[in-house]
């Protein structure tokens, strides 16, 4: 229990950082817009891409990526039934929610579960593997369709290749899959700026809080509340339930796929709403409610499983 409350209360000093510089304003007027753009075009890319070059194959393409696309996929057509269907929400409200619902925080929280409660950051691999090279085209490319207006098979197919979050991790699978080992000093850079995402990401998600309020009317509060439980109950359960009685998982692997299940929504969803300007009220409120919701969560998961 002890790494689960390392890892939240370092990520939860790093959030209060990023607060105290949105209040002050110490960056100026444009702040939170070039960290976002600073975050998806630079440090992002360079952090997955040295993860994915690190893992190993048989970790990446295992059961816990199998049932992790599961419990993702099933969490996120969930969320988009409800949205469409009862709540006729528009498309790009649909886009962020469903993300929201599952798309996990691998890198910022994840690996430090990893590390803390599992012994091993690779563990986390599979699922980043999962949201980078699948989940993410498909939410980059409905974004970029609705913002644009414009949905033509060209542009769709090589909305992938334009993204640099999609072409880091590409580049890293490719190099773990071939088992190519670039020199040190040619690997160093890209750690040394990687490194950065992490902090700049949370900072970045704490000055987004200042002169907010948290589930404030108007703010499509039920979309927040449905997203939180999809992703704080639903996808836990779901995880559970494949890895055990579809994939046969039992001891640590099941363990492993329920807590990456229960992580919290990530911060990546944010920076997709800020960088396209839809949901992020919604992408916000429902990162902040499972960031804090998620440690009862995964106690209770350690409890039960570990």
């Amino acid at each position: 229990m002890g790494g689960v409350l390392t890892g939240f209360g370092i990520i939860g000093a790093i959030i209060l950082i990023g607060y105290i510089v949105g209040r002050t304003g110490i960056l100026g007027e444009h702040q939170r817009f070039v960290l976002s753009r600073l975050v998806f075009f630079v440090l992002s890319p360079c952090l997955l891409f040295t993860v994915l070059a690190d893992a190993d194959v048989h970790t990446l393409f295992s059961k816990t990526l199998a049932v992790s696309s599961i419990a993702a996929i099933l969490s996120c057509l969930i969320f988009a039934a409800v949205a469409i269907f009862v709540w006729r929400r528009p498309a790009g409200d649909v886009v962020i929610g469903s993300a929201a619902s599952g798309y996990v925080n691998a890198n910022n929280i994840g690996i430090p579960v990893a590390v803390y409660l599992l012994g091993d950051p690779a563990l986390s691999a599979p699922v980043v593997l999962l949201q980078l090279l699948v989940l993410a085209p498909v939410i980059l490319t409905i974004l970029d369709v609705t913002t644009t207006g414009t949905a033509s098979l060209g542009r769709i197919l090589l909305q992938p290749v334009k993204n640099p979050l999609i072409i880091g991790s590409a580049l890293g699978v490719l190099l773990s899959v071939t088992n190519i080992h670039l020199p040190a000093p040619v690997m160093e850079p890209f750690r040394l700026i990687g490194a950065a995402s992490v902090p700049v990401v949370l900072i970045s998600f704490g000055m987004s809080l200042h002169g907010q309020k948290l589930l404030e009317a108007g703010s499509n509060r039920r979309d927040v509340i449905l997203a939180s439980v999809i992703k704080l109950v639903v996808m836990p359960v779901i995880a559970w339930f494949f890895g055990h009685f579809v994939f046969g998982l039992e001891g640590t692997p099941l363990f492993a796929v329920v807590m990456l299940a229960a992580l919290p929504s990530a911060q990546n969803v944010l920076n997709y709403a800020q960088r396209y300007d839809r949901g992020e009220t919604l992408a916000r409120d429902t990162v902040l409610v499972t960031t804090v919701g998620s440690v009862p969560v995964l106690m209770l998961a350690a409890v039960l499983l570990h």
